[in-house]
């Protein structure tokens, strides 16, 4: 039977979860799915995803890879794997694709959105999909602050202190902050993050909201290419991988 390349798009609610990748002892979307996939598929196959997001972070358009060699066919695939998956978790979509895809190299950018509350009393439906910061936030002045992160620069100052990757050079397409009553939206889409790159963004973003910073201090954070010189790290349940382009 003919070999077949399967691309993935991955929706889950990450709250529950520690992360995407395989852990001992410890409850992934990566070890959910491929417990789903074996059980539909066999014992052999794997799923790469494109992105390893970390505990606590959700997804709408997460994107794994898997080769089978199953009859079923490749429409009916994302039902298949989805009525095995638990209800917090979906593959809202099926794809065959060349054999040579890379499911981590050829990602052209991913998008992801962090959301914010910031109303006095908790918003107990999407708590755990949300920052809650009961205080008013400048909009105006984050969104300033956020185009100042376009463009490729070296995003060394916003990597988690644990990412030892020597290469800090990311390119960020768009930044921008928007909002509606107390809910507050930063979007960032790049060709590339860098570990905990985002949740530094957004919590540097949220000192120039609450004015303990001006806009245009991103350029002296980006400049210092020093963890300690930008804002503290954003809590992982804002945090949602909207989509990713290839």
């Amino acid at each position: 039977m003919t070999i077949r390349n399967i691309k993935l798009t991955i929706a889950y609610n990450g709250s529950e979860y520690h992360g995407w990748q395989i852990q001992p002892g410890e409850k992934t979307i990566q070890g959910v799915l491929t417990e789903a996939l074996r059980s539909l598929l066999g014992g052999r196959v794997r799923i790469c995803g494109a992105s390893r997001t970390d505990a606590g972070v959700s997804a709408l358009g997460q994107v794994g890879l898997i080769q089978i060699d199953s009859p079923i066919p490749t429409e009916n695939l994302a039902k298949a794997i989805t009525d095995r998956l638990p209800e917090d978790m979906a593959v809202t979509e099926a794809a065959e694709v060349p054999l040579g895809f890379d499911v981590i190299g050829d990602v052209k950018s991913k998008w992801y959105r962090y959301t914010i509350f910031t109303g006095q009393i908790r918003p107990v439906l999407q708590v755990k999909h949300c920052w809650h910061i009961p205080a008013e936030l400048d909009r105006k002045a984050m969104d300033e602050a956020a185009k100042l992160l376009a463009g490729k620069k070296d995003f060394k100052s916003f990597a988690s202190a644990a990412d030892t990757r020597e290469d800090t050079l990311r390119t960020i397409f768009r930044c921008d902050v928007t909002g509606d009553d107390n809910w507050v939206y930063i979007d960032v889409e790049g060709d590339g993050f860098l570990y905990n790159m985002v949740r530094n963004i957004v919590g540097t973003l949220v000192e120039v909201g609450v004015g303990r910073w001006k806009p245009e201090k991103i350029t002296e954070i980006l400049e210092a290419k020093d963890r300690q010189a930008a804002g503290p790290l954003a809590p992982a349940v804002g945090l949602c991988l909207i989509k990713i382009e290839y």
